[in-house]
């Protein structure tokens, strides 16, 4: 059933899965056209793999959630890491958390737990830690099958204002200032473990992006990554058995 939640002058939808009350919960964070109804099942099957409660949400502009109050800016990721997250995760008693990230949302959970916040580890799932060209291509091409395809149609299924929800994901990528975009900085405060998995066939992310997180990770013990081959840009869609496997032994182990 999916519930809803006032936070940061937004009400957001969000589905609440309970868990096994000693295992780390885990908050679902989803990619740049995601919502709550687009993670399907996986919220289940991650509740029934791992025994812990799983909360998912989605953003202010996205699914059921009221509408931005304002227009997305080159900031958003770090707004929504720092600004909304840890109100989430008070009002919901999510302490000790192990965030999953999809996308967008893997940016979002690294940032998150870059801060001050007590994250248990990350999963970063086709994870962006900045920009690139490949990926700025496959972001113009996404706008023209919108315009020109039923994927309008088919996301519209998923969000109460969809042309809102694209064009503000599409516009704020291609937008000049958010070319040199990065969490570098980010990244060499994060503490808690990190496991990220990449489809050998993501037209969105690379494994560039893998060696980001390595590279800037203040302690490269912590992180190990994996790459799925016939697997695109929604590894927990594509080859979920792999990435349920990952992810119950990621939470086992932190």
């Amino acid at each position: 059933m999916t519930l809803r939640l006032d936070v940061s002058e937004a009400r957001l939808e969000y589905v609440d899965i309970p868990g096994d009350p000693h295992t780390f919960p885990i908050l679902l964070l989803h990619e740049g056209l995601g919502s709550v109804s687009m993670w399907r099942d996986f919220p289940a099957q991650l509740a029934e793999a791992t025994g812990a409660r799983v909360v998912a949400y989605s953003r202010a502009g996205f699914g059921r959630s009221s509408p931005r109050r304002a227009p997305c800016t080159p900031s958003f990721i770090h707004e929504e890491a720092v600004g909304v997250i840890p109100e989430l995760r008070d009002r919901l008693g999510l302490r000790n958390a192990v965030l999953v990230g999809h996308s967008t949302g893997s940016s979002m959970a690294l940032v998150h737990a870059a801060g001050h916040w007590s994250v248990a580890g990350v999963v970063a799932m086709a994870p962006l830690t900045d920009v690139e060209g490949s990926n700025l291509e496959t972001i113009r091409e996404a706008r023209r099958l919108y315009e020109t395809t039923d994927w309008r149609a088919k996301l519209a299924r998923h969000h109460d204002d969809v042309d809102a929800m694209f064009y503000g994901w599409n516009d704020i990528w291609l937008h000049p200032d958010f070319r040199h975009w990065n969490i570098a900085a980010d990244l060499k405060r994060v503490r808690a473990p990190v496991l990220a998995i990449l489809g050998a066939e993501d037209r969105y992310s690379s494994a560039a992006q893998l060696e980001a997180i390595g590279r800037n990770l203040p302690d490269p013990s912590l992180y190990r990554s994996m790459v799925l081959p016939g697997c695109g840009h929604a590894p927990h869609r594509d080859q979920p058995a792999a990435v349920l496997a990952a992810i119950k032994g990621f939470v086992g182990a932190v």
